[in-house]
This record gives structure tokens, sequence and C-alpha cells, in this order.
């Protein structure tokens, strides 16, 4: 969910940016964070009713798995070509679009007669969802000064983890006192609302004249992507960003397998009504977005005098993470295993920030936007695509506890990434020109 968002400390943060007014720009936000709010609602809202679905259309656990992680291939597979078509086509005309989309894509699955109609719906809201995390904070930074990107980008970090929260918990209470239709037709009118406001408020036109400057230079594009063209080769140039873009996206498998499941655990093992599954399948979620938070404070932190500290960290939440969530998956029910696995919670994705940063040192500055939309890719087709897929499989093979006790394993081989990544990463910073030939330690600014 962090990942999107990163681009946009890219080469564009080297330009001026346009003085507008303060109300204006945090209109754009707040308008802009609530339909962040609302992707991520409408994507996470399925996971609380898993456990009516199964009862009522009778479907393996499989199954369940599929209909969220559809989202997520979608995501992955079609943030490059909607992000370039936002480009050419007007940044804002394709946000409204898009969620337009989303929404009228979570009203389907709320009418859906069978599994294969919430399927076809669950691909269409991954559609409409793929390009909104870069192009929305795209529009946000081009309201807002410099010196504000970074703190704009941590906020739509945190509100996707916040999205999570209240699809799984609103949706839950909606699922318990209305039915589960109701809680996907709440998020679709939602997100149209939001849509309608979006597009009467923020407009090109308005974008344009509060910046006092000219449309956008359509000539100098072209130019702009044929200059970059031969730069593609560096995205996977070096060892280190590829254990980066492997080492995420394994991580990433474990962190969705939980915010997809920990409802219907909730549910089978401690008897909670799925309203009350999804509040507390909520805090879990929220707990694993304040660990991708202070992750990477923490890396930045530790990182100022050893860069490759920032390895560590990564390396350090990935096995904790397999020790914590294996050892709370083993427990008979009660508090010391709620504990554990929401200490483990806290570590899972924690890596997210790290790894940005290495992707973000170990890439040109010129290529800053794609090698993050890459790290989304990556993010995407091993974590959250296959993620909670996998994990159903595993459970109509084994049972749901058993499969959570095995999923965490995964993070032993992102571990190993994240460490063949740090011996390598000065070597390959100083090979690549990004660090000076003289520097023999980690000794220096990431």
């Amino acid at each position: 969910m962090a990942l999107h968002t990163a681009g946009a400390t890219g080469p564009e943060t080297a330009r001026t940016a346009p003085a507008v007014s303060r109300g204006y720009a945090w209109l754009v936000f707040g308008l802009s964070f609530g339909l962040l709010l609302s992707d991520y609602m409408s994507r996470q809202v399925l996971n609380a009713v898993f456990p009516m679905l199964k009862a009522e259309w009778l479907l393996s656990d499989s199954q369940l798995g599929s209909l969220s992680g559809i989202v997520a291939l979608m995501v992955g597979v079609l943030t490059f070509p909607l992000s370039l078509a936002a480009d050419r086509w007007g940044r804002v005309r394709c946000l409204v679009a898009a969620a337009t989309v989303w929404s009228l894509a979570t009203l389907a699955c709320a009418v859906s007669a069978g599994y294969g109609a919430m399927f076809a719906a669950r691909f269409v809201v991954g559609v409409g969802e793929a390009a909104y995390g870069s192009v929305g904070i795209a529009v946000v930074v081009s309201v807002f000064p410099v010196g504000l990107r970074a703190t704009l980008s941590g906020a739509f970090i945190g509100g996707g983890a916040f999205g999570s929260v209240l699809g799984v918990s609103v949706g839950g209470v909606v699922a318990g006192h209305l039915g589960w239709r109701w809680a996907f037709g709440v998020m679709g009118i939602f997100g149209l609302v939001l849509a309608l406001l979006y597009g009467l408020v923020v407009t090109e036109k308005r974008l344009r004249r509060q910046r006092g400057a000219a449309p956008a230079d359509a000539r100098d594009r072209p130019r702009a992507r044929g200059a970059l063209r031969p730069l593609l080769p560096r995205l996977f140039s070096s060892v280190s960003v590829n254990c980066a873009y492997i080492g995420s996206g394994l991580q990433m498998f474990l962190a969705m397998a939980l915010l997809a499941w920990m409802p219907s655990f909730l549910n089978r093992y401690y008897a909670l009504s799925p309203s009350k599954a999804g509040l507390m399948a909520g805090v879990f979620a929220l707990i694993t977005g304040v660990g991708m938070i202070g992750g990477g404070m923490l890396a930045d932190r530790l990182g100022r005098r050893v860069a490759a500290r920032k390895w560590t960290v990564s390396l350090f939440c990935s096995v904790g993470s397999v020790v914590l969530l294996t050892s709370g998956f083993h427990l008979p029910a009660g508090p010391l295993q709620l504990g554990l696995i929401g200490v483990g919670s806290l570590l899972c994705n924690a890596t997210a920030g790290p790894t940005a940063a290495m992707v973000a040192n170990l890439t040109p500055a010129a290529l800053s936007a794609t090698a993050f939309a890459t790290l989304t890719l990556a993010n995407s087709l091993l974590g959250l695509a296959p993620g909670p897929a996998v994990t159903g499989m595993l459970a109509d093979r084994l049972g749901l506890l058993d499969a959570l006790q095995l999923v965490p394993l995964v993070a032993l081989a992102s571990g190993a990434a994240f460490a063949v990544g740090r011996r390598f990463y000065d070597h390959d910073r100083r090979r690549l020109g990004l660090l000076p030939a003289a520097v023999r330690t980690p000794q220096s600014q990431p």
C-alpha cells in the first residue's frame, strides 16, 4: 500500500513547487485522501464478510482467497499503463473515472448472485484502483511546496493502512447488522459521492489557474521518455536492487495473508461474530500500518551514518515476524496468542519503508517514479495477489490454523534476500557511480 506513493519524491522534487492558496491545496489533499480511504475500504471490505460468503455460497477457502487476490493482481499489472494514460489524458479526469469504476464495481459485488459474478466484479474493482496511489499523490504534490512532499507521501502511506482498517471494521459492523450485501453497498456509495465531489472541486483548469502556469509541456514528454529509455536497464542492474524487489514482495505476501484471513481466523477459532471479528481484525491491520510508518522512521534514523543499516532493519523485521507469528499461531487461543500475533503484525510489513529507500538509492534519480512502480509490481505479483490465494489453498488442504502456521515461513526467504542485498549494497552503489570509489566502508549518507 505505501509503494504507489513513493514515486512522488522522484525527479519532480527538483522543480519549484507552484504557489497556491493554502486552503485550496488542503481541500485537494482532503478529497484525495478521502478517495484513498475509499480505495482501500472497497478493497478490504471483502475480508470482513468471508465467513458469510463461505456459509451462503459454500465457497472453499481457495475461492475466498482468489476474490481478494484478483484485486491486487490487477493493481500490479495495470499500474504502469494506467499511470501513463493519466499523464496523457489528464490526471484529475482519470482519477474521477477510476473512482467511479471501482465504486460501481463494489456496488456490483453487493448484488452478485454467486462466486463467478463476484469474481468479475472484484476484477473490475482492481482495474479501477490500479493507478490511484501514484496518480493521486501526483495531483496532491502539484499544489503543495516541495518541502512538504515527504510528509504528504507519509500521510498517504498511513491512509492506506487506515482505509484497510475502516474497510474491515466498518464492513464487519454493517454486515453484522444489515447483511454482507449492504457492507459492499455502503462502500460503493461512499466512493461515488467522493468521486462526484472531487470532479466538481478539482479540475485540470482550476489546477492550472492555481499554479499560474501554462498547460503541461506535452511536447517535452516524448523527448523525456526517449532520453530515459536507455536508463531502463538500470532498474535491474544490481544484485541489491533485485534483492530489494524480491524481499519486499515476499514480505508483502505475509502481510496480505494476515490482513485477508484474520477476520476468518477470529471467527473460527475465537467464535466471534463477523462484525466483532472484523473490528478486532481492523486493530491488527492498524498495528500493521503503524509498523510500516515506524519501520521507515527507524531505518531513516539508524541509516543516517551507516546506510546499510536500512537493510539491517528489514532483516530484523522479517526474521522477527517469522519467530513471533509462527510461535503465536502454535499457541492455544487466548491473550498470549493474540499478543504475539499483534507484535508479529507490527513487524510483518515494517520493511516497506526501508525497501523503498533502498530502491531509491540504487536507481537513477531520473527513473525514481518508474523504479517505485517496479517495486509496486513486485509487491503485487509476489505478495499482494498470491498471499491471500495461496493461504486459502493451504487452508483447504490443512485447515486455516495450520495454513497460518506455515505462511510466516515465507519471511525466511525475504530475510535471505535482505541479507544478500546488504552484502552487495555498497559495492553496487559504487559500481553504479552512486557512491564515491574512495569510500570503503558503509559510513556514508544513504
